[in-house]
């Protein structure tokens, strides 16, 4: 089969979506299907061969983004690569372009839906309108939207909670996770060099992976270091629009020498990070998934996440890791149940991971491709 993968975030952008359209596209050529990633154009020195590019700006509210606002020859250039479904990433400039295509070319469209674009506009909107306002115009633009793709996924049942809350219907909907590489993210990692690396040999680590940005809640993660034993220190792995004031933060209180910030870390390293650490821990409660959780589980580590959208779905409280409400007081005490009872988490943290395989997620894709390929007449 043949995909076009149009995508609103890709590399060098740093994040869930772009993690998951280079996973994604291997596991599928890897089982046969011919893929295209079609990207916002981040600029010739970012160029990946082998990417369709459209014509795309920066985003000044949020850098390392670029937005592919410009004219381009959209129906021509998916006419001429002769797909028979289009998967889109995102709900922003590439879908509307793969809808239009879609409708002229009658090619399916599935739709992943990654981010709750809505809980992120009060950090990065740049409309001058009350926060009511443009919730209630974002929700208004999702309806209209999500109608009309073939096909609507959602990582975890959350987002399908959300959406019939806001009055959202689709033509169908599924719920498949973006999958992990199971054969880089595992147990038998080392950690021993990362923890030399940052200064963390004799002590008791807690790890946050990811970007650092608002919507994360890192803040909490950092004032939970309050609460904690002083052979406990916090590595932060990322980087993001947030990072000086987090940076910020921990100075004004006093954690300069138990908060460490690794900066941006290479996708080839990042298995050895989580296996430095006790314990995952993640404070954000805008998640559709949650890729980085199942990572780490997958490299042994267990896991201490905010009692919020989908880590409600994802964690199974005292099986697979541990939930926490809205307090950096819950939340040290959750890393702390994660670092004492790692040997219990274990089997609960395996059968998370065998669910998020690529392998099984790239199957279940495979089998929806040829459905809604074979209800077109294609």
């Amino acid at each position: 089969m043949r995909i076009a993968m149009m995508t609103d975030s890709y590399l060098p952008t740093r994040d869930g979506v772009a993690t998951a359209v280079v996973t994604l596209r291997k596991a599928l050529e890897d089982a046969g299907h011919t893929v295209f990633v079609i990207a916002p154009d981040p600029g010739e020195e970012h160029r990946e061969e082998g990417v369709i590019y459209f014509p795309a700006t920066g985003f000044r509210k949020y850098p390392d983004y670029y937005l592919p606002v410009f004219p381009s020859n959209k129906r021509e250039i998916v006419e001429s690569l002769d797909v028979d479904v289009i998967h889109v990433y995102g709900i922003a400039f590439m879908a509307l372009k793969a809808l239009f295509v879609s409708r002229a070319l009658r090619i399916p469209v599935v739709l992943t839906y990654v981010t709750n674009v809505v809980d992120t506009m009060e950090f990065y909107s740049p409309l001058p309108l009350p926060m009511e306002s443009q919730t209630r115009l974002a929700w208004t633009y999702l309806r209209n939207l999500l109608k009309r793709p073939q096909c609507i996924i959602a990582l975890t049942p959350s987002t399908l909670r959300d959406f019939e809350a806001n009055g959202v219907r689709t033509k169908r909907s599924e719920v498949i996770p973006i999958g992990i590489d199971t054969g880089r993210f595992t147990e038998n990692r080392d950690g021993a060099a990362v923890r030399r690396r940052h200064g963390l040999e004799g002590a008791r680590v807690a790890i946050h992976v990811g970007r650092m940005s608002y919507e994360k809640n890192i803040t909490q993660v950092v004032d939970a270091m309050e609460h904690m034993p002083g052979d406990v220190k916090l590595l932060i792995a990322g980087k993001g629009p947030a990072a000086a004031d987090i940076g910020a933060h921990v100075q004004a209180k006093g954690l300069s020498d138990r908060v460490i910030f690794a900066g941006f870390v290479p996708d080839e390293e990042l298995p050895q990070y989580y296996a430095a650490a006790d314990t995952f821990v993640s404070a954000s409660r805008f998640e559709t998934q949650g890729l980085t959780v199942v990572e780490a589980m997958a490299c042994g580590t267990p896991v201490a996440c905010a009692a919020g959208r989908a880590f409600l779905d994802v964690i199974e409280d005292g099986r697979n890791g541990y939930l926490f409400e809205d307090s950096p007081e819950a939340c040290a005490q959750a890393m702390l149940r994660c670092m004492e009872d790692r040997d219990s988490l274990i089997d609960g943290m395996r059968r998370t991971v065998a669910e998020y395989s690529m392998d099984a997620v790239g199957a279940r894709l495979s089998a929806l491709y040829a459905d809604l390929t074979s209800a077109a007449g294609r």
